[in-house]
């Protein structure tokens, strides 16, 4: 039963195995679906779907199946952008064959339609996308089989709801918001280390096992306690090209200082690149500062360093002997030779970078993101970014 579904999501990237897609039949075989698409669309996201991170991928799959869908990002984001604005009530009392039910096929046929011929937004009416109204696409009118695009649900009638965008700040390859941050930088616990002294901290896997050697009887296994021995020195670049950036490096900001797996944290601030000096505030002031040096000699060699920055710049900001953009500054060595100095001083060093990593070969900058990008193993600034960086730091 449905086992070309089977296929289709283990083919886009869901790991399911056989005994939850068993458990998924059992469910389907005492009624849990209540014949219903839609109630057939959550008892297998709850069934099938491990974590919130593969909310998308799922949404897209069953889309293509049940549907025919192959994508959402063929819609427009202008037509995101109208539909997810407020609202609107209208009379739909002088509208005609409102309540006319379409086969999947035939919708899908009319919103090819309506897609190459809409051009402006369109509200309260019974044929355009839109909001309110009786069209059959759109979001919070009144169609009884419709296809809801953006939006939330009022009347929970339409046919389709598979392809909305719901879940899309889960996915594996889009900017983090603060709570993913937070979980990405959670594995730097494995940094910790055990305390000398007595065991007291339960330890689940081991006891599991035990009890398991023990004929099911129950063994408790204790370990020693663990300890933050992570140090982190993040460095993070500020105004210019990073503006764009902002609300993306404070979240990052934000996590970090939450963190309570850090046996030290220490945060200093760049302009494009590191030069003598390094500022203590984001405004990057003169004055407000520290030696590069300085932080050479007083943080030691176990800080894992992480720079957050674009690498994005003139060539000669990076290359050339006064390239700092400070006016009344003269660096005597180039930038490029004091980012080499943190691969000398620390052991391991890492760069976040927020533009996409398919633009780095073309975007502004791309000669500089290449030369940074062979100093440091350099990461986009996403989950699977920010995972595949700590594994390097680990």
């Amino acid at each position: 039963m449905f086992i070309d579904f089977f296929y289709l999501l283990r083919a886009r990237g869901l790991e399911i195995s056989l005994d939850e897609w068993l458990c998924l039949i059992e469910a389907l075989d005492k009624g849990l679906a209540d014949n219903s698409l839609i109630e057939f669309y959550y008892l297998c996201r709850n069934v099938l779907v491990k974590t919130e991170a593969d909310y998308d991928k799922f949404d897209l799959a069953f889309a293509e199946y049940f549907q025919g869908i192959q994508t959402v990002e063929d819609i427009p984001e202008e037509l995101w952008n109208w539909l997810n604005q407020d609202e609107l009530e209208r009379d739909i009392m002088d509208k005609p064959d409102w309540a006319k039910e379409y086969s999947l096929d035939e919708l899908k046929k009319m919103f090819e339609e309506r897609l190459a011929e809409q051009k402006e937004k369109h509200d309260g009416g019974n044929y355009w996308v839109g909001t309110g109204g009786t069209s059959p696409f759109g979001h919070g009118g009144y169609n009884p089989a419709g296809v809801r695009i953006g939006g939330e649900s009022r009347h929970k009638s339409a046919v389709k709801v598979a392809g909305e965008r719901n879940f899309r700040d889960f996915r594996q390859d889009n900017s983090l918001d603060i709570r993913q941050f937070q979980m990405a930088f959670r594995k730097l616990r494995e940094f910790s280390t055990r305390v000398d002294s007595s065991r007291t901290e339960l330890d689940i896997d081991e006891t599991i096992d035990a009890t398991s050697s023990n004929a099911g009887m129950l063994k408790l296994v204790y370990e020693k306690p663990r300890k933050n021995t992570v140090k982190l020195l993040l460095l993070m670049d500020s105004d210019g090209s990073m503006r764009e950036y902002s609300r993306l490096c404070s979240q990052l900001f934000q996590a970090v200082n939450q963190s309570t797996h850090l046996k030290d944290l220490k945060t200093y601030y760049f302009h494009n690149c590191v030069y003598d000096y390094l500022f203590t505030t984001p405004e990057c002031r003169r004055g407000k500062w520290v030696d590069t040096d300085w932080v050479f000699g007083n943080l030691d060699s176990e800080y894992k360093v992480i720079f957050v920055g674009d690498a994005a710049m003139s060539p000669y900001e990076l290359m050339s002997e006064g390239g700092n953009l400070d006016w009344d500054v003269y660096n005597s060595e180039p930038g490029i030779e004091w980012l080499r100095k943190f691969t000398k001083r620390y052991k391991k060093c890492i760069w976040l970078n927020p533009v996409r990593e398919e633009r780095w070969k073309w975007a502004w900058g791309a000669r500089t993101i290449k030369m940074v990008g062979e100093v440091f193993p350099m990461y986009e600034l996403t989950l699977d970014g920010l995972d595949k960086g700590i594994k390097k730091l680990l």
